[in-house]
């Protein structure tokens, strides 16, 4: 039968409200970052078919915003290493205008071939991502239930789109963003996706 993930990405940290490039970085939520950790919470424990497990990459930010879910539930929530933010090298902490033309233009033209330098390869937080996400699925299925997975905005959209079949480097285009705290659902049965939700607010 399969299963369905709830995926959501980490509330708001003053790094992303700057549009600076967090990646690997340990950034902490904003007031508004964990506004809206609580907000998720209360939609998620109200939910008619609420997750039975919670999964979170292991940065702050992500713990953070899981952490108000499990409460909720009274859950713990599990720690997936494999779920943290890409690193993205140059780029790591900055914004876009801060790095060379150069850089930029390459990165917009192709984000994989022209990925900023010293940057974990794209393909490979895909490859990561969907492992993963595939056995979180593996493991909700055996408990009859969905799973949260709260995570990051670039991570997320790999993984979505090398689950989907959609071209890695145009995943920027595709999925421009994914908002903080929104919900995107999907079904994971035999390593293939369907997708039920995109960019669901939590409000």
């Amino acid at each position: 039968m399969g299963t369905r993930l709830l995926l959501v990405r980490h509330g708001e940290t003053t790094w992303h409200a700057e549009n600076r490039y967090a990646g690997s970085s340990d950034v902490a939520l904003t007031e508004r970052g964990a506004a809206q950790a609580e907000t998720l919470a209360r939609r998620i424990a109200g939910a008619a078919e609420p997750p039975v497990a919670i999964h979170s990459s292991p940065l702050s930010r992500a713990m953070a915003t899981a952490e108000p879910v499990g409460s909720a539930l009274g859950l713990p929530v599990e720690v997936e290493p494999e779920l943290r933010e890409a690193h993205f090298g140059l780029a790591e902490g900055r914004t876009l205008a801060e790095l060379p033309a150069s850089v930029v233009e390459r990165f917009r033209a192709d984000p994989i071939a022209g990925s900023f330098p010293d940057a974990e390869p794209p393909a490979s937080v895909a490859d990561r991502a969907v492992a993963a996400l595939v056995g979180i699925a593996e493991r909700a299925e055996d408990t009859g239930g969905r799973a949260l997975v709260v995570a990051h905005n670039t991570l997320l959209r790999l993984a979505l789109c090398r689950l989907l079949g959609i071209p890695l480097s145009t995943y920027r285009r595709v999925l421009p963003k994914l908002a903080n705290g929104a919900i995107t659902e999907v079904g994971i049965e035999a390593g293939h996706a369907s997708l039920y939700r995109l960019n669901a607010p939590a409000e």
